[in-house]
């Protein structure tokens, strides 16, 4: 569905691309490439709020009255909680490399010691000790442009965006309840190589979802919609033109 303008023209439907822990617009750039001559791109940013309910909230503040949402990582907890907090605004859903149970016991000092790094030592040290393995093996040291685009990204944060945001990661909701409710057309996509996500969990969140579509992005690790760009774009063409109340 269009949402109509202010002379009563259909406009261009909205699609709203949320980034991950530590990312932004950038890591949808492909995407944004892809999709932006057909659809109103927007990438909000969520570096001021401690909570994904608070995350959600802000951008339901700044969306359209309907809109697709396709959330990456962390970012998908949010879509995902966008759609609890208005699921009569949100037309399709998109959940990229992510996972719906709450932090376990286990999770607080793994991200405890990222915090110290960013906290004690900077960005740039954070990017070295929490990238590699959010992506496949070697791609650093292969693809130099990747490379460079991740850590850019990455030192465009702050230890106090880090913080807020690992803090909104460890209270985050058990969402698990909300995936047999849901009712419009849902992808779930995960890169085949994701150690952090992995394809196993995407199954799961799959299988619970009525009629959700399930991809694979081979060769890529956590990072999907940057390390597997156009199989990512191509997924979500396909999503967005997959008749509206009704998933593939």
């Amino acid at each position: 569905m269009s949402n109509p303008d202010t002379t009563g023209t259909p406009a261009r439907e909205t699609v709203i691309l949320v980034p991950g822990l530590l990312c932004d617009a950038a890591i949808w750039e492909h995407q944004i490439a892809a999709l932006s001559a057909d659809y109103d791109i927007r990438i909000p940013a969520l570096t001021g709020q401690d909570s994904i309910a608070a995350m959600a909230a802000h951008v339901l503040a700044d969306a359209p009255p309907r809109f697709a949402i396709a959330g990456h990582s962390m970012g998908a907890r949010v879509a995902l909680e966008v759609w609890q907090q208005a699921p009569e605004r949100v037309e399709r859903l998109a959940l990229l490399d992510t996972a719906v149970h709450p932090a376990g016991p286990d999770e607080l000092p793994k991200r405890q010691a990222m915090l110290d790094i960013s906290a004690n030592h900077g960005m740039t040290a954070l990017a070295d000790a929490w990238l590699p393995p959010m992506v496949k093996d070697g791609l650093l040291d292969a693809d130099l442009a990747v490379r460079a685009a991740l850590y850019a990204m990455v030192e465009r944060m702050s230890p106090a965006i880090h913080r807020a945001q690992i803090t909104a990661l460890l209270g985050r909701p058990d969402a698990r309840p909300l995936l047999p409710l849901i009712g419009c057309p849902v992808l779930i996509g995960v890169g085949a190589l994701d150690r952090w996500s992995p394809p196993a969990q995407h199954e799961e969140i799959a299988a619970a979802i009525p009629h959700a579509r399930y991809v694979v992005f081979e060769g890529s690790g956590h990072m999907a919609p940057m390390e597997a760009a156009q199989a990512v774009s191509d997924a979500l063409w396909q999503w967005m033109h997959e008749p509206e109340g009704q998933a593939a």
